[in-house]
């Protein structure tokens, strides 16, 4: 789809006089290869672990977020390198039926973005949600030409470049979002800590385990499509090693299913010091009491 609407937009584009079409082209061009980044991405983050990689491959999905967001990066520096020079050169006026080639063009490439939107959504996958930023993006370049192309066919002679100034309006939001979506890319390739809410959900499903009496320190990190918890479990002194193994295993088994996006769990057994902040019986307690707030965090030592 992607590849038939540059086609069709590359030609409209230089056959009816407008640059911001032909900009429209440039970026539906880039979203052919990052859909093949992505893939491409996804495909080896799902690979299983093996004796190189004994943690498996999901940081490519990160990887091909952060190679999806710099490529808006770059034809955003692109086009408005082009609109500026199409600006300061004299060309004819756009043609109307252009307009016809771009309400086309939108409806299709909204439908597409809505659609992997949803896809991303649903998988929780960084890189799928970045192609889906440039599908959209798409959609606000050509809007963008719609009403640059409109101006200018009804400013009449002196208003020709309207629909270059549309090219790099657009490509200041292509930018833009290009430095959004590249951000969360980042925030998962340095293992940054998910939100609190995720954080409170493990922790109270640990602390629900019979035998767990406190929590110590908890930490979670993104993998790809799945999060791996590393977990500090507090119990009686004097269980046995297998009582403490059956302990840790019931644990992971409350955490995956409280949170079925966390597919490795690692416990570390402890015996039970006093002092710790937050103790079964007072979380437990607490959300009895039906005074909890759901998003609000707890913090860990």
């Amino acid at each position: 789809m992607n590849t038939a609407l540059a086609i069709i937009k590359l030609i409209a584009g230089v056959v009816g006089h407008t640059y911001a079409l032909v900009a429209d082209a440039v970026e539906s061009i880039a979203d052919i290869f990052s859909s093949l980044v992505v893939w491409g991405g996804l495909h080896i983050a799902t690979l299983p672990a093996d004796e190189d990689h004994p943690y498996g491959h999901g940081r490519a999905e990160a990887l091909a977020s952060a190679v999806v967001s710099l490529m808006l990066l770059a034809a955003a520096v692109g086009i408005a390198i082009e609109a500026v020079r199409e600006i300061r050169t004299p060309h004819h006026a756009p043609a109307p039926w252009t307009l016809i080639v771009l309400i086309v063009v939108i409806i299709v490439k909204e439908i597409l973005s809505r659609r992997v939107f949803d896809v991303g959504h649903e998988v929780g996958s960084r890189a799928v949600l970045a192609d889906a930023q440039h599908h959209r993006s798409d959609v606000i370049t050509s809007a963008a030409a719609f009403v640059g192309i409109s101006v200018a066919l009804i400013g009449g002679p002196g208003w020709e470049t309207a629909d270059d100034w549309a090219a790099l309006l657009a490509a200041g939001v292509i930018f833009t979002n290009g430095v959004k979506m590249l951000r969360p890319a980042l925030d998962d390739l340095m293992d940054r800590a998910p939100d609190d809410v995720m954080v409170r959900r493990i922790g109270e499903a640990a602390l629900e385990v019979e035998d767990v009496i406190a929590i110590e320190k908890i930490k979670i990190r993104k993998v790809g499509l799945t999060y791996v918890v590393d977990l500090h479990v507090q119990a009686d002194a004097g269980l046995s090693l297998h009582d403490a193994h059956i302990v840790s295993g019931k644990v992971k088994g409350a955490i995956r299913g409280a949170v079925p996006a966390v597919d490795g769990v690692l416990i570390h057994m402890e015996p039970y010091e006093p002092g710790v902040p937050l103790t079964k019986p007072a979380a437990l307690a607490t959300r009895r009491s039906g005074t909890s707030d759901p998003t609000s965090p707890i913090h860990w030592h």
